[in-house]
């Protein structure tokens, strides 16, 4: 049984298709990446996911219980983490701070020393800057605190939206080579991202959107064997 499915999904903005009858699966500490261009409906799905936009029909189901009723705020308390486009960090709070408002359920409010020392650990900058503002970070560094802060939730799965946007190459590399390492320690990845290189390096499995629908599913190796991909997204 997959940790998470998602079934003929449809998300309508103004009577305008973001989504229509999208069909994904993420296993069990399995890394799964979604690929398309700008504006195909990529972010939607995980906006859908965490219950941040309505749907139109279908189905959402975590660990066999159906969540596509249920409020954004319920969310995280089956240990779905949502690290959004953009970061989102708070900018007058300290590193710590932003750290520890990741741990907002009971169970993750318990291991906060555990958590944190997990974030330390695979992100060695964040604990040498630990007091300083979240808003003094370079982009790269708030991309890390954002990812450590959903970490903080003592996740099942991290779904990560465009992690990638805005950041050097070198640092993209190794926020990339940082969630590989997340998905080591057990943790399922849903990862969107215009990167499609990185991407598929890292992944198990994948999925292309393109107008709100999946076009191509298949393993990391059958995308980047697949025609379309390669003329599409591979340049080649």
């Amino acid at each position: 049984m997959s940790l998470l499915s998602v079934e003929n999904l449809s998300v309508y903005y103004d009577h305008m298709p973001a989504l229509v009858d999208v069909g994904i699966s993420v296993g069990e500490g399995e890394f799964v990446g979604v690929i398309g261009s700008n504006r195909a409906g990529k972010s939607t799905l995980l906006r859908a996911i965490s219950r941040l936009v309505p749907l139109t029909k279908g189905k959402i189901v975590f660990d066999g219980q159906p969540v596509q009723t249920l409020p954004p705020h319920k969310i995280p308390s089956l240990r779905i983490a949502h690290v959004p486009e953009g970061r989102q960090v708070f900018p007058r709070l300290s590193v710590e701070e932003n750290l520890s408002l990741g741990a907002i359920i009971p169970s993750a409010k318990k291991k906060r020393a555990q958590g944190l020392e997990l974030a330390y650990a695979l992100f060695p900058r964040l604990l040498q800057r630990r007091k300083q503002l979240g808003g003094t970070l370079s982009g790269g560094e708030q991309q890390m605190l954002a990812i450590a802060r959903g970490l903080m939730l003592d996740p099942r799965l991290l779904m990560l939206d465009e992690p990638s946007i805005g950041l050097a190459p070198m640092l993209v590399k190794e926020v990339f080579a940082k969630v590989k390492e997340i998905q080591a320690l057990g943790t399922a990845v849903l990862l969107v991202d215009q990167n499609v290189i990185l991407t598929l390096g890292c992944i198990d499995r994948g999925y292309v959107i393109e107008n709100g629908r999946v076009v191509i599913a298949g393993s990391a190796d059958e995308l980047k064997g697949n025609p379309a991909v390669k003329e599409a997204y591979l340049g080649m």
